[in-house]
């Protein structure tokens, strides 16, 4: 199948390792010209070259923090300068820390999870929209998570945050469908990435158990009977934002080999 990329902006944030890292790969393989974006410089150059010698495709790099407004407009200038406007975004964030409400007991714990998990895609989307709608074509993907199903345990920030990210892209999508703008989220289950590793490293350490066997028992909640891999994530994620979806808009698609049982 042709996703129609070649020669479309894409602008992935939390793109130098795990999903977004993955997602951008696949966009740079279909031809798109990718703009990445995280926190460290280092690594996130090293991902850009590493991308664009595997795939021929351009690749840009512009270190950002999402929580911080400032950065954010640092961002979509960048790319705007060197890629011109951006006609797919992934909104990507890393989640919150975890803990149950007790542990949550700081305004500013609330702040920082509410700035990098729903006002980063606030304020990216602010910031491309202008040029899809101009051009009538755009394409939207924010990654959420399998908790806007099914709430997780001991993740209270990312379950309140995660959902609302939902709301808005469902909003969105509404308003913005007859602009070409097409809107959805996507979450992911257990998918091998750092962000999981760690919170198994959380478990085991609250349950006196190893990660090998924290791993095992979410395991056995996983129809397929393993976790995802990151590739596996990112080549859903791409069909979402390509020009192959021409009639998916507002929806909320979960990539978890089964695991959430709700309907």
């Amino acid at each position: 199948m042709d996703l129609e990329l070649t020669g479309k902006v894409a602008l992935v944030t939390a793109a130098s390792k795990g999903l977004g890292r993955a997602t951008a790969t696949q966009l740079a393989a279909e031809g798109a010209r990718v703009m990445i974006s995280s926190r460290g410089e280092e690594q996130l150059a090293k991902t850009a070259a590493e991308i664009s010698e595997a795939t021929g495709a351009q690749v840009e790099y512009c270190p950002a923090d999402v929580a911080d407004v400032a950065d954010v407009t640092r961002l979509l200038e960048e790319t705007r300068r060197r890629l011109g406007g951006v006609d797919v975004l992934v909104a990507n964030a890393g989640g919150p820390p975890p803990g149950g409400f007790l542990a949550a007991d700081d305004d500013a714990t609330w702040y920082r999870a509410h700035d990098l998990n729903l006002m980063s895609t606030v304020r990216l989307i602010r910031g491309v929209l202008p040029h899809m709608r101009e051009q009538q074509w755009g394409r939207i993907a924010v990654v959420t998570s399998s908790s806007v199903k099914q709430p997780i345990e001991n993740l209270l920030l990312s379950n309140t945050y995660r959902i609302a990210v939902v709301g808005l892209a469902k909003s969105l999508a509404t308003e913005f469908a007859p602009d070409g703008v097409l809107v959805n989220t996507v979450g992911p289950g257990r998918i091998a990435t750092d962000r999981v590793a760690s919170l198994d490293a959380n478990r085991a350490k609250q349950t006196g158990l190893s990660v090998e066997e924290v791993r095992a028992q979410s395991e056995k909640g996983i129809p397929i009977r393993r976790y995802g891999e990151a590739e596996e994530f990112g080549r859903v994620a791409a069909f979402l934002v390509s020009g192959a979806n021409t009639y998916m808009t507002g929806q909320n698609l979960l990539v978890d080999g089964g695991m959430v049982k709700a309907i």
